[in-house]
């Protein structure tokens, strides 16, 4: 941006946004109403724009200041085009950093929580961001957590939460249980180094694998989020169909030792049971109930398993299991095939995963890429049972399933793959060894956490049992689960703890949080001392934000359902697969309850880019961190928040520069320079359009038009902001070079007044602060940004001339500028006429001239 010289007079009205920026802030605080949405009967469309709240760390950075800016555009953009606007803010104040603080600084979660939202608040004041703080939502308070504790009341009745002993995901740092979605390449998404163990504990799940097909389904109507994203939850939900199939084991009767697992079967399950007789062995995880068994009578053998295990584990940390160099033993027993009656060694593989599939494949190498590599290795038979249709028969393993036949598969040859797969699962099924089925990768949501800082799960143990109140009810015995009325809710955390993450949850070492009584039968009972995961909070609270002080219901019914679903939510891609499929589930569980109408959270949903730094993206763990509150005191918040949305595409990573803030502050400069300039023109001309137009105003309207056009554009849903603010810049590099002109009036006062009041209003959404205070300036009243979006003139926007590519043989040669208003014929002449054009074609003939109006001009000459 070139620097403009400025005379002594022009250099005493500088921007100083250190004095205009709190001015204007103090007011906007003074008015509670000012961001606030009107209500449902207002008659105006409703637009409900959300970014997704943060974890109150304590400082905010310029990765967040992007995102807030992105939606803070958005938002008062929406007020401007007329629409009725909510746009929240809260805090996601649960989690793990809060008892760490505890323990480093001997500070209580609930104090070192509240005075990060303290000081996180008064910096997004400061950055002047439009929010409505009458519905601030606080995830750690009682007055939402007690909400956590009804939904999971809810949930137990209607079957969604249980409990059960299973394997779950540890994290040694965190010293808690881990959901599926909060394990990363086999590391803690907290922990990026640290290897997540396998533990066997009784945990709380909730059944979120009940709406996989919903789940699953619902992504296609998601046409408003990004393909990235719903190909991330299709992937993670992974629904395969296929067929469950039992094989017997050889010598197992299923009854002989009463101590150890039935191994008279192993359940396979597999795609392509059309390729069953092909299978050349069976093959279980190390951790299979059947390989644990034969290991139990072998010790050889159950070293060997151990090893594999080993291997196993091992290969989690390389964040590529898939890699994984792939070993097996033989434990010298068999299994049956049932279609053919055929033994195949029953065989453990290090590559098979327990908590996959059923934990057991039948092994098909011919006809599997990484059972071909596996037979190889061992020397295992590789049996052709697919084939080509037509032509010469394939190199192995051959995996196609289109224009393929069965062979060598007795009465099943010459069917079509898909067809067999049909026919010969639901024989499975007739013949009482298998069945078609679906399986998902996705599993239920394991919500236990070993913490304090987190919801208490409303849930009691019985220590004496009691008979259920409810008839058809088992009796509660010793030691069993009672839910707790609603009416014993919140259970509160207790706000005095020993906090030492170590010995299980914390909870447990608190008596007078432990010990209770049983809501049913008044005798002895012992509290859950798990608390939730805190992606629980995160699931419902953009439901929250349109009843914020409701006491007696998560929110009301009839305001949810006049804001969902959300028009525009915005956040970073790495929420995909937890946040962001946790609150789909929610939703669809609140939906079934009879609180909402709505299927999905979100129509539209952005996934903006990360904020890059010295190659690593900004983060408080990484020391790259650049603090708003640093760039605000030189450079002010307007000029900070504009070069976060002018540096990139919202949509890619930024890498930042300061000096970039310093250039965008330069320009506001500039745009203030001319305003105060031009203020009393402005103020006296009024709006009124002109009957006649100089060439300057002409001009100066045309690319004033433009701008508006495609900023309008740019915010219904292209969101090329970078682009939007660079157009403005033009603008305002025409209007400078304009200047010698306007002053000696070959422009008219009403169209200089035209052009600096849209100017304000196009930088209103961008840079609030100085927006409010050239609007100020040029005399206008009421708030800049609830001023009507400025419309773009297509008469004033339209060029008097146009350029029009010619090409030669379809290779370009000129280009030409005509008239916005030729025809096809004038274009024609035009083209004939260019000097370089006539050089191209010289001596040539002329076979066609092909026109495209306004578009180009193709020559073809022999």
């Amino acid at each position: 941006m070139p620097e403009i010289e400025i005379n002594e007079t022009e250099r005493q009205a500088r921007y100083n946004p250190a004095e205009i920026e709190p001015k204007w802030q103090a007011r906007w605080d003074a008015d509670p109403k000012l961001y606030a949405a009107e209500g449902h009967d207002s008659g105006k469309p409703k637009f409900y724009c959300l970014e997704m709240l943060p974890y109150p760390s304590g400082q905010l950075h310029m990765g967040h200041v992007r995102n807030y800016s992105i939606g803070d555009a958005l938002a008062r953009f929406m007020w401007m085009r007329g629409h009725n606007v909510l746009h929240p803010m809260g805090w996601d104040a649960f989690g793990l950093p809060a008892e760490n603080a505890a323990l480093k600084n001997n500070t209580p979660p609930r104090e070192w929580t509240l005075q990060n939202i303290a000081a996180m608040k008064k910096q997004m004041r400061r950055m002047g961001l439009s929010y409505d703080w009458s519905t601030e939502v606080t995830t750690c308070l009682p007055d939402y957590y007690r909400w956590n504790q009804w939904f999971f009341l809810q949930m137990y009745e209607k079957d969604l939460a249980y409990r059960k002993k299973s394997k779950v995901n540890w994290c040694p740092d965190c010293q808690t249980v881990l959901a599926n979605e909060q394990v990363v390449n086999g590391r803690c998404w907290r922990h990026e180094d640290t290897i997540v163990e396998q533990r066997d504990l009784t945990q709380w799940f909730l059944r979120i694998t009940k709406y996989a097909d919903e789940l699953l389904d619902g992504l296609e109507k998601l046409d408003g989020w990004p393909e990235k994203v719903r190909t991330m939850q299709r992937n993670w939900i992974g629904r395969s169909e296929g067929a469950l199939v039992n094989f017997a084991v050889a010598g197992e009767t299923g009854t002989e030792n009463k101590e150890r697992e039935d191994c008279s079967k192993i359940t396979v399950f597999t795609t392509r049971v059309d390729t069953i007789y092909g299978a050349t062995s069976v093959q279980l995880a190390p951790e299979h109930a059947v390989a644990k068994a034969f290991a139990s009578e072998d010790a050889e053998l159950a070293a060997k398993i151990e090893a594999l295990l080993e291997e196993q584990k091992k290969a989690r940390e390389s964040d590529d299991f898939g890699a994984i160099e792939k070993h097996g033993v033989n434990t010298g027993r068999f299994a049956i095939n049932p279609f053919n009656g055929e033994r195949v060694p029953i065989w453990v593989g290090n590559y098979i995963l327990a908590d996959y599939g059923t934990g057991a494949i039948m092994s098909v190498p011919a006809h599997d890429e990484r059972d071909f590599e596996f037979a190889q290795k061992y020397g295992l038979p590789v049996r052709r049972v697919i084939a080509a249709e037509q032509g010469d028969q394939p190199e192995l393993p051959f995996t196609a399933e289109e224009n393929a036949v069965l062979i060598n598969s007795r009465e099943w040859d010459g069917l079509r793959c898909i067809e067999a797969q049909q026919k010969m699962a639901a024989f499975a099924k007739q013949n009482g060894f298998g069945e078609p089925t679906v399986t998902y990768r996705l599993k239920d949501w394991g919500v236990s956490r070993q913490r304090y800082w987190g919801t208490p799960i409303p849930m009691v143990y019985c220590e004496n049992g009691h008979d259920s109140p409810e008839p058809g009810k088992p009796r509660v015995e010793p030691g069993g689960v009672v839910a707790l009325p609603e009416s014993a809710l919140p259970v509160l955390l207790p706000d005095s703890i020993a906090i030492t993450q170590e010995g299980g949850s914390p909870l447990g070492k608190v008596p007078e949080f432990l010990h209770t009584t049983c809501p049913v039968c008044g005798g002895p009972a012992r509290r859950e001392t798990d608390t939730m995961d805190t992606f629980v909070d995160s699931s419902w609270y953009f439901y929250r934000y349109t009843d914020a002080k409701d006491e007696a219901a998560p929110f009301a019914s009839d305001k949810a359902n006049y804001w969902f679903p959300i028009d525009q939510y915005i956040g970073g891609v790495e929420h995909a697969i937890l946040h962001l499929i946790y609150s789909r589930f929610w939703t669809k569980v609140m939906r079934d309850l009879g609180m909402i109408t709505n299927d999905e959270p979100a129509e539209r949903l952005f996934t903006q880019g990360m904020v890059i730094k010295d190659g690593a993206k900004m983060s408080k763990s990484k020391g790259n961190v650049v603090s708003p509150d640093d760039m605000i005191a030189r450079y002010g918040a307007d000029a900070t928040r504009m070069y976060a949305l002018f540096a990139a595409p919202p949509d890619r990573d930024l890498e930042w520069q300061e000096e970039g803030v310093a250039g965008i502050s330069r320009f506001l400069g500039r745009v203030y320079r001319l305003v105060t300039k031009y203020a009393e023109t402005t103020r006296k001309a009024g709006i009124p359009r002109l009957a006649s137009r100089t060439i300057t105003d002409q001009a100066l309207l045309r690319t004033l038009h433009q701008t508006i056009a495609k900023i309008t554009l740019d915010f219904s849903g292209r969101w090329h902001f970078n682009t939007s603010i660079a157009a403005i810049m033009s603008l305002v590099n025409e209007i400078v070079a304009a200047e010698t002109a306007i002053d000696a009036e070959q422009a008219s006062p009403v169209a200089v007044a035209e052009i600096i009041r849209n100017l304000i209003l196009l930088l209103a959404p961008f840079a609030p602060f100085f927006a409010a205070e050239m609007w100020e300036q040029i005399g206008e009243e009421g708030v800049v940004f609830r001023t009507p979006w400025p419309v773009a003139d297509e008469e004033l926007a339209r060029e008097n001339e146009i350029e029009i590519p010619v090409q030669v043989n379809g290779k370009l040669v000129n280009v030409i500028r005509v008239p916005a208003e030729s025809d096809e014929a004038a274009i024609k002449r035009a083209a004939l006429a260019d000097e370089k054009v006539k050089a191209r074609v010289e001596g040539k003939n002329v076979v066609k001239v092909i026109v495209v109006p306004g578009k180009l001009v193709n020559l073809v000459v022999k």
